[in-house]
């Protein structure tokens, strides 16, 4: 497809679909999927319980295969990259993630170093300055000593986007990082993200579910519904009221700020 041709694609899926396992049969996620991230790209990926956000995510890291269909990172489909050389580009922050207790931030984020590494339990200089620019870009210095299982949930998610930086990666995948974030701690992790995009040159997909903060946060939303990505473009655009009803399920109505700006209403239930 010419998709894997142009020079400023980073990743895309292309005709993916995907079904996982089960006693009764196949339970089918992803259907004929396609979806292409340029370099800098900014993307929120929204969409229903169920409808395949975190499979996507994990198709584009190569932890799952598509029964049909290409994943292609650099233009090279993900089969023909080794393990190694793709966890140096792409970094992933999930839902949810099970840290050791007794380790300090500096040592957990230097853990974000092991695709780099050139030696076991020693860090290079290069390892080091990449652990503290880390931790400066993700606004996690004064964390450095603390220990992890001491952290709030908004201290917890600015460490693991240090943990992710650390990689130093050109694709960073986020599956709902606003999970269990009040709203002011929801709106200043997403202005880092927003942020560290524009510093480091990311690429960034990130799963919201709130359709007013993905508007807010990415200039691109794409909605998967049924296993198909069935809008794909400005938050303006794709964010209707129609299609927010067909989707979710849900009534809503656009309203307007002062300053002009959009949000969509929840008509009242």
């Amino acid at each position: 497809m010419t998709t894997a041709l142009r020079s400023d694609v980073m990743t895309s899926l292309e005709g993916v679909a995907f079904a996982y396992p089960m006693p009764e049969g196949r339970r089918e996620v992803l259907r004929s999927v396609d979806l292409t991230l340029a370099r800098g790209d900014l993307v929120a990926l929204v969409g229903t319980n169920g409808s395949g956000k975190t499979t996507l995510l994990r198709l584009l890291t190569g932890v799952l295969r598509p029964d049909a269909g290409v994943v292609r990172f650099e233009g090279r489909p993900l089969t023909d990259w080794r393990r190694l050389d793709l966890a140096r580009r792409v970094a992933v922050l999930p839902q949810q993630l099970d840290l050791p207790v007794g380790f300090r931030v500096a040592e957990l984020v230097g853990m974000g170093r092991a695709p780099h590494a050139r030696r076991l339990f020693a860090s290079t200089e290069a390892d080091e300055r990449a652990v503290a620019r880390a931790l400066a870009d993700a606004g996690a210095l004064e964390l450095t000593d603390r220990f992890a299982e001491e952290l709030s949930g908004g201290e917890r998610q600015r460490l693991l986007v240090a943990m992710a930086l650390a990689q130093e990666p050109d694709l960073l995948l986020l599956d709902e990082p606003t999970l269990h974030l009040d709203l002011a701690h929801q709106v200043a992790l997403l202005g880092t993200i927003r942020r560290l995009r524009d510093q480091r040159g990311l690429t960034v997909l990130a799963v919201l579910h709130d359709l007013n903060l993905a508007a807010a946060f990415a200039p691109r939303v794409a909605i998967l519904d049924d296993g198909r990505v069935v809008a794909d473009g400005p938050p303006a655009e794709v964010l209707s009221p129609d299609l927010v009803r067909r989707v979710f399920g849900v009534q809503v109505d656009e309203a307007r700020t002062p300053d002009g700006r959009r949000h969509l209403a929840l008509r009242e239930v």
